[in-house]
């Protein structure tokens, strides 16, 4: 391999498992969440460790680490909550700042002229120069149509978003050994979900609903690939936001009280309740525009998560808005749980842990 493709494919495995013990780190725009499981046994799993620090409000914004400080300070804090020894960790991009593609290339082809050919096929979808970006690629295995030809992931991504976060994780003595994506880690949870589901068709479809702190995305899942993506900027700080407008609280203080509980009796009805509902709404929207520019026209199963997933009212409104089953998303209901973990605190968890768990899964990777 040439020393250009050696430091080109060698910076950081976007998409290949690793062996080694590791924690699943995920930075959100409103906390630092770590994910330690064990293997149990034969195909089976134990939570062992998992921590949620919060961050103070922009620390990250866009999916950018904007305060940088506040970030480190906030890992080292839940690293030393973890009470682990393991300092190997997968960290995740923004599924906004990787590129990828699904190509089709020649299958009996030597290593070595892939990873040419996977440069030149990034260099038409990629609009920066290849000296720019982390680039990686995958075999998914036979296309579709073709014995003889692969499907190959390619996944690029600009340098300074990886080392962003490369050197946040160093500031805490942690070292990356796996940078995937966070779509790609969400369905990795997803899966271990998949099958508390019952499913009428032969064809099921999935909508993963995560709804987070600034930001709604919608993710439709069929045969194991995401065949449709919708963001809204909808989100837990626009109920914070709420809470300040209408009983004239400053942000932070209005914050606090949602955290602790802390509202008016009217809070359900005058505040609570609307939100629920223009969430449903925008869902229901959401699905509407994937059946009107896809060949779908049902979804079987509406998956919840995110931090927002047990507002009071939004599992049952969604249902009843999409007519759809929903449910709130727990990849742990089948782990072992070690003795420090409080099972009704983690099912209170699960949904906001869902990338953090899909991360902590890529040990066990073949």
């Amino acid at each position: 391999m040439s020393e250009f493709n050696e430091k080109l494919f060698a910076s950081l495995d976007f998409l290949k498992p690793k062996d080694p013990p590791l924690i699943g780190l995920d930075i959100s725009a409103s906390a630092v969440k770590m994910v330690e499981i064990e293997a149990a046994g034969k195909g089976a799993y134990r939570v062992e460790r998992y921590v949620i620090e919060p961050l103070p409000k922009d620390s990250v914004v866009d999916g950018n680490i904007a305060n940088f400080d506040a970030v480190s300070e906030a890992l080292k804090v839940c690293w030393k909550r973890m009470g682990t020894r393991i300092k190997n960790v997968a960290m995740a991009l923004p599924t906004a700042a990787v590129i990828s593609k699904k190509v089709i290339l020649a299958g009996n082809q030597r290593e070595d002229d892939m990873e040419l050919q996977v440069q030149s096929e990034a260099n038409q979808y990629i609009p920066f120069t290849l000296e720019e970006v982390n680039l990686d690629f995958q075999v998914l295995g036979p296309a579709p149509n073709s014995a003889e030809d692969v499907e190959v992931l390619i996944a690029a991504s600009r340098k300074e978003k990886i080392e962003d976060r490369v050197a946040i994780a160093q500031s805490a003595g942690l070292k990356v050994v796996v940078m995937d994506v966070e779509s790609y880690a969400a369905q990795g949870a997803f899966e271990l979900i998949q099958g508390q589901l019952r499913d009428t068709s032969d064809n099921p479809v999935y909508a993963i609903v995560d709804v987070g702190s600034t930001m709604m995305r919608l993710t439709l899942l069929n045969k194991d690939q995401a065949i449709y993506v919708r963001e809204q900027h909808v989100g837990g700080n626009h109920l914070t936001q709420d809470i300040s407008s209408h009983y004239g609280m400053a942000y932070e203080e209005a914050e606090n009280a949602k955290r602790n509980g802390n509202l008016p009796e009217t809070y359900y009805t005058d505040v609570l309740q609307p939100f629920v509902e223009k969430l449903s709404l925008e869902v229901s929207r959401a699905l509407q525009f994937f059946f009107t520019s896809t060949h779908f026209n049902k979804v079987d199963h509406v998956i919840l998560s995110g931090g927002c997933a047990l507002l009071s009212g939004l599992e049952e409104r969604i249902a009843a808005q999409t007519q759809t089953h929903c449910i709130i998303a727990n990849p742990f209901s089948n782990m072992a749980l070690s003795q420090r973990i409080k099972p009704r605190q983690l099912t209170q968890d699960a949904p906001a842990l869902m990338v953090a768990c899909g991360l902590a899964m890529r040990r066990f990777e073949e």
